[in-house]
């Protein structure tokens, strides 16, 4: 059990006093470091306070050793996303930390994807992919980078790494924004995605290249999702003409190619003078 370590450790990163924390809960400071020191065991009532002065579940407090989480995960915690609340809200995720305690963010190759499928749960696997941060990003979230392959989100070019940050709860997800989906049957996808759950469990995925059609997922099927946040390419993407000038750029084909036909039937009919 890990409840003397998790409640000593959560009131530090509250930076809160014993004195502060036993008046909170209406006990004697004596029996608090009683608690916090493992030399006294809490009744259920004292166990209830805690859970709610903390926002965290009996069950957690109890089994869950709070001090080995990363960054991430225990501020996902603070937020609400507790194991034994939120169900399968939350999602235990295999990551990797630096010496501060901070996430890494791992890279994922397109020669890694294949493993991924079997080793995304699996630390030896995640352990040995490349990691890196971006110092732009909150080290309070969870971020993980992905090789983009083919030519279905047009304009992010093929070769592309699209970092996401880690979605726990799915029903956060927005219509119409763009998402890494990890499913074992399709794998790694980079699709903007419609958010169905509620209606009938599942994700519709769509393409920015119109040439792709659109596939529905059912929640069951997924494993992972991240929001998309950034991209990095060593390649432009192709421009997109504002409504104007791509009007002016089809009227001057369009003269061009008249100009043309003239100069091909004045061609022709020189030529019939000519014989």
């Amino acid at each position: 059990m890990y409840f003397t370590s998790n409640i000593k450790f959560l009131r530090k990163r509250k930076g809160r006093t014993q004195d502060e924390v036993a008046i909170a809960l209406n006990l004697k400071r004596s029996t608090l470091s009683g608690y916090e020191n493992g030399v006294a065991q809490p009744g259920i009532e004292s166990l209830i306070s805690f859970s709610r002065f903390f926002n965290v579940s009996i069950d957690t407090l109890l089994k869950i050793d709070i001090t080995k989480l990363s960054e991430s995960q225990i501020g996902e915690l603070e937020r609400g996303y507790d194991a034994y609340i939120k169900g399968s809200n939350l999602r235990v995720l295999t990551t990797t930390v630096g010496s501060d305690n901070n996430e890494n963010i791992e890279l994922v190759n397109e020669k890694a994807k294949a493993g991924y499928t079997t080793g995304y749960a699996d630390p030896e696997y995640i352990e040995e992919l490349p990691r890196f941060r971006l110092p732009f990003l909150s080290e309070k979230r969870k971020y993980r980078t992905f090789q983009l392959k083919g030519d279905s989100m047009l304009p992010i070019p093929d070769g592309s790494w699209v970092t996401g940050e880690f979605v726990q709860d799915w029903h956060d997800i927005i219509s119409g924004k763009a998402y890494v989906v990890f499913t074992i049957n399709d794998g790694i996808v980079f699709k903007v995605v419609e958010n169905n759950l509620i209606t009938d469990g599942k994700l519709v995925l769509y393409s920015l290249n119109p040439i792709y059609e659109p596939y529905e997922v059912h929640i069951n099927e997924v494993k992972e999702i991240w929001k998309f946040i950034n991209y990095i390419s060593n390649e432009l993407p192709d421009p997109v003409l504002p409504e104007k000038q791509l009007f002016k750029t089809v009227v001057t084909i369009k003269n061009d190619l008249e100009r043309i036909k003239a100069r091909i039937g004045s061609d022709i009919t020189d030529i019939d003078e000519e014989k």
